[in-house]
């Protein structure tokens, strides 16, 4: 009785497995290659999948959603001969499970060296300020080449990423000092042209100031100048209106001259011709004067012509 139970034990045990072994459950987004006695069958897709057990088996799960890989920091040798370490980031995604499992061993690896010896190919023909500032450049350049090399392998590269580019020491503080004279050279040409736009605008502003104060003078100097037009023609019409006569003229002409006379500068003046029509009219003026009062004396006498010779005419 023993025997049997052992047996049945067996049996299910077996079904149990076999059933295990039928029933394969794929997720979303993978794949699996089924070979038959070593031979590739068919690729699971997602959901259910039977399979004959013992028979059928999973050579290969594989995950179909995009995968990122960072490599390692790879020396690679510019054009001119300068040592660069380079960090790559490559995105991709496995669209043929198939030709991924049996066409090549490993593919992450192939797409690592495959990277390595295109990325020293695109670099070795650029100059190390062209390489720091090519990015893009280079990105395209190497997605275009992986891509067209793994497309039969089941692999498509979506993006290739330079995540640092590294060159070195020496060279690193070369860039920073020729960096800081830039900034520095910047520094001072925005400096000079700040003092000559200040300068300018200074000018400017003194030309103006001095254009509107030659202006001010200049119509201050006219009105001044039709003032004493005016005050002239006033004093002219006055006179006119009075009718003055010449004696009244000559004194008061004579009254103006120690006005002229004033003032410490005055060492040399020139004395105008019409002083001495204007002495002749005061002469003539005081000599009548004088006349009437000799004619009103006690004596009624007059001096002699030669008492009148030696008698000054004016102090």
């Amino acid at each position: 009785m023993e025997p049997v139970i052992i047996v049945l034990i067996i049996l299910v045990v077996l079904v149990f497995i076999a059933l295990i072994k039928t029933i394969q459950v794929i997720p979303q987004a993978s794949a699996a290659i089924v070979e038959r006695f070593g031979r590739y069958t068919r690729t699971l897709n997602a959901g259910l999948n039977i399979v004959v057990p013992f028979i059928d088996t999973i050579r290969n799960r594989i995950d179909l959603r995009e995968q990122v890989v960072p490599f390692p920091p790879q020396p690679v040798i510019t054009q001119d001969n300068l040592v660069v370490n380079i960090d790559t980031v490559i995105y991709y995604q496995v669209t043929d499970a198939r030709a991924a499992t049996y066409e090549v061993a490993s593919y992450i690896q192939a797409i690592e060296q495959l990277t390595v010896t295109t990325l020293r190919n695109i670099i070795g023909g650029m100059d190390l300020e062209r390489t720091l500032t090519s990015r893009e450049e280079i990105n395209a350049a190497l997605r275009g080449v992986l891509d067209e090399a793994t497309g039969k392998w089941g692999i498509r590269v979506n993006r290739v990423e330079l995540k640092a580019i590294e060159p070195p020491t020496s060279i690193q503080d070369s860039m920073e000092k020729q960096m800081r004279a830039d900034r520095d050279k910047r520094a001072a040409i925005l400096t000079a042209e700040g003092t000559r736009q200040a300068a300018i605008l200074t000018a400017e502003g003194e030309k103006q100031s001095a254009i509107l104060r030659a202006e001010g003078e200049a119509k201050a100097a006219a009105l001044r100048a039709e003032g004493e037009a005016q005050a002239v023609r006033t004093v002219f019409e006055a006179i006119h209106a009075g009718d003055a006569d010449q004696k009244l003229l000559s004194y008061q002409y004579l009254q103006m001259l120690p006005k002229i006379a004033e003032g410490d500068a005055n060492k040399l003046w020139i004395v105008p011709s019409e002083i001495g029509d204007a002495l002749k009219g005061l002469s003539g003026a005081m000599g009548n004067f004088g006349g009437l009062g000799g004619g009103s004396g006690s004596n009624g006498g007059s001096d002699s012509p030669k008492e009148r010779r030696e008698k000054p005419s004016i102090d």
